[in-house]
């Protein structure tokens, strides 16, 4: 087994994880990025951005392939498609193992993202990209004078479907209860909103289309009954995840499992620090991510410099 020795790892190759890496090359560390999958995270699988500063359109593969290039103008070394076996925050130094190297890092960046929890009905995986969408702020744009489906009943829900109304001519919001669990200020301007009908004591079942989705299929919960509701899109909100299953009882995290951080990015460890998605933040978007990355690199750069002037 290779075994490699950073001043810095960061766990994952998305917006996040690539801004800290390309701030921490340039802080004159070296620095390594892994990631158990294809790098550029979850912007890889958009086909479309509208709303990152400086490209009035880029498609999410091409802007995060941008990305890796300024990366790598830096220096910065790439694992993509590492399996993880373990991961120890605790030790001095912090060592990340996989099936096909142990790596050992004076301070880790975790950017491992964060997962949409999926409906799990038929077409949902099919359609991801073609109509499937987990979110409204990134693709809402694609759905002028269409009409859209919700799939949720808490803030974010019901949040995004009065977001999407900007755009789509109607926007149904499907929840498998009669009353919703957002907060009572956000549920009246939604009941207020013309442009949504609701969609109560339901379910998904399936997603059907061709090329595109062209409808839902949906069950009453209380009747039984089957109906078909013709969509050109749909934004299940039914919570997400952090991709935290190798860190966690190590580090400080909130009740879903996102990672508390301070202003600096720093978690409850020294020397550790979590960016992006998997963080405990207010917004989850490229932009925010990637200034999540700067933040964190540049501290993490000011840990290890400490470091070093104290075994001098």
């Amino acid at each position: 087994m290779n075994i490699y020795e950073f001043d810095t790892v960061i766990l994952g190759g998305g917006p996040a994880g690539f801004a800290a890496g390309i701030y921490a090359a340039r802080g004159a560390v070296s620095t390594a990025i892994i990631d158990v999958s294809m790098l550029g995270g979850q912007p890889s699988n958009y086909l479309e951005l509208e709303n990152y500063p400086g490209f009035l359109k880029i498609g999410g593969y091409d802007l995060m392939e941008k990305f890796e290039e300024h990366a790598d103008l830096f220096g910065v070394e790439k694992f993509p498609m590492q399996e993880i076996v373990s991961v120890d925050l605790l030790s001095t130094p912090k060592v990340i193992i996989t099936k096909e190297a142990e790596f050992k890092a004076k301070t880790v960046i975790i950017a491992t993202g964060a997962k949409s929890m999926k409906l799990g009905v038929a077409g949902e995986l099919e359609f991801i990209g073609r109509g499937v969408s987990y979110c409204a702020i990134c693709d809402a744009a694609f759905y002028k004078d269409k009409v859209v489906a919700v799939v949720g009943g808490g803030n974010s829900a019901v949040e995004e479907a009065m977001y999407l109304t900007k755009f789509a001519s109607k926007v149904y919001l499907i929840h498998r209860r009669n009353e919703l669990r957002a907060d009572k200020i956000v549920q009246e301007r939604a009941f207020k909103n013309d442009k949504i009908e609701f969609v109560w004591d339901s379910v998904v079942t399936q997603i059907k289309g061709e090329d595109l989705v062209n409808s839902v299929v949906v069950k009453n919960v209380k009747t039984d009954e089957i109906s078909e509701i013709s969509i050109n899109g749909i934004f299940p909100y039914i919570g997400i995840a952090p991709n935290v299953e190798y860190i966690n009882g190590q580090i400080e995290q909130d009740k879903s499992g996102f990672i508390l951080t301070d202003e600096t990015m720093k978690t409850s460890i020294d020397g550790v620090y979590a960016i992006g998605d998997v963080r405990k933040t207010l917004l989850r978007q490229v932009i925010t991510a990637a200034a999540d990355g700067a933040v964190g690199a540049v501290h993490a750069v000011k840990y290890v410099e400490a470091l070093k002037e104290v075994t001098v």
